[in-house]
């Protein structure tokens, strides 16, 4: 969601259309009507617990929510019949950067950690017994204006991967900040997701580290392809980083360790903004599907948006050393619904997001067939199809 009249109406489903104005007579932001909106615990579409919270990470607000059964949560969470523990040790200093605040949402008599006064700070003193959790991660940022963290369309656990929402810490709810193409806060933004997903979460589920995924929508594509993924990705990626300059060194450690992650960038994408961290490992392992439509917005069908992000990528990966088959192995690419702007059912946003959502074993995971019901198969790989046409 690009536009300003798809902005407003992406809220309509948390207040009304237009803005509100609260007793002052100013105008509420997007941000502030979706602080109206309580969190707290929940139940998933497949019985299992979500848990909407915010933390402070880097001095930024991020609200969040995580699903999965109770006996995964930790209790630091305050989630009732939790079980886990920390999916790896805190001690003094390890997670400096990052604060969960507590003090919303209700959880815990309206804290995430009733123990410590309502406040976690991700500097303790205390070391914890570390372990593994069994689930993955499928991690989704929503379009402009926060329509899909709310409705959570990959909530529950689907072929095992436990599913996070995390809402933009922006006025307007814009992951990056900024407007259209130019995310302003991109950097900061992605950095902030980064460590709630390696320092936050894993003290609020215990899950496999090395088996995370991400989803973006419309806006949410922008900040993964053009700011987390060059930046970030290669840590989750099965070549996640070189040791020693040794490549191949790390490619057989996490072929061992059974690493996988990828990255599905729905309606939305742009060429790197950054500089690239780790490209030869990025390049060598980073999975990723562009999923767009054939009456996108005119906006993202240029050569800074979509269609060029997809030959940047391609790039990444020749780069590393891929041949053509190991690169369409890896990046697909597919636009052909008859539908606007995420409407990959060629009916609406939401039920065309939520049909994504639901095929994302298929699409992304390995053996996935490729096949989304009411389109077909999908993984069309990017070489030679890199110059998509739009109707």
């Amino acid at each position: 969601m690009l536009s300003k009249s798809i902005i407003l109406l992406s809220l309509a489903a948390l207040t009304a259309a237009a803005p509100q104005r609260n007793g002052g007579g100013n105008q509420k932001t997007a941000q502030e009507q979706a602080a109206d909106i309580p969190g707290g615990i929940s139940e998933a579409t497949d019985g299992s617990v979500i848990m909407d919270t915010t933390v402070n990470v880097n001095g930024l607000d991020i609200r969040f929510k995580i699903s999965g059964p109770a006996d995964q949560f930790t209790s630091m969470s305050g989630v009732p019949g939790a079980a886990g523990v920390t999916a790896r040790a805190i001690s003094p200093g390890s997670f400096a950067n990052s604060t969960i605040n507590g003090t919303t949402d209700g959880i815990t008599n309206g804290t995430t950690n009733g123990a410590n006064n309502g406040t976690a700070e991700t500097n303790g003193t205390a070391t914890v017994a570390a372990t593994m959790g069994t689930l993955g991660l499928n991690v989704l940022l929503h379009g402009d204006g926060g329509q899909s963290f709310f409705d959570f369309p990959n909530q529950g656990v689907r072929a095992n991967l436990a599913g996070v929402a995390v809402l933009a810490p922006d006025e307007n709810l814009f992951w990056g900040g900024g407007q259209g193409l130019d995310r302003t806060n991109g950097v900061e933004h992605a950095q902030a997701v980064n460590d709630l997903v390696r320092t936050v979460l894993p003290q609020m589920m215990t899950f496999n580290e090395s088996n995370v995924f991400f989803t973006g929508v419309s806006g949410g594509s922008l900040l993964l392809s053009g700011f987390f993924v060059p930046a970030h990705g290669a840590d989750y990626v099965a070549a996640a980083s070189v040791v020693d300059g040794n490549n191949t060194t790390q490619a057989a450690a996490d072929a061992t360790t059974g690493k996988e992650g990828g990255f599905l960038l729905n309606c939305g994408g742009m060429p790197p903004q950054v500089e690239l961290q780790n490209a030869a490992a990025l390049g060598s392992g980073m999975r990723v599907h562009w999923q767009s439509t054939q009456q996108e917005l005119d906006l993202l069908q240029g050569q800074d948006a979509i269609p060029g992000a997809v030959k940047a990528y391609e790039q990444i990966a020749t780069d590393a050393g891929l041949s053509e088959a190991e690169v369409n192995a890896l990046q697909t690419v597919d636009n052909s619904p008859n539908g606007g702007h995420c409407e990959f059912d060629e009916q609406d946003f939401v039920s065309g997001v939520q049909l994504m959502a639901d095929s994302y074993m298929d699409v992304m995971q390995e053996g996935g067939s490729g096949m989304v019901n009411g389109i077909g198969n999908v993984k069309s790989g990017v070489v030679g199809n890199e110059a998509l046409q739009f109707a």
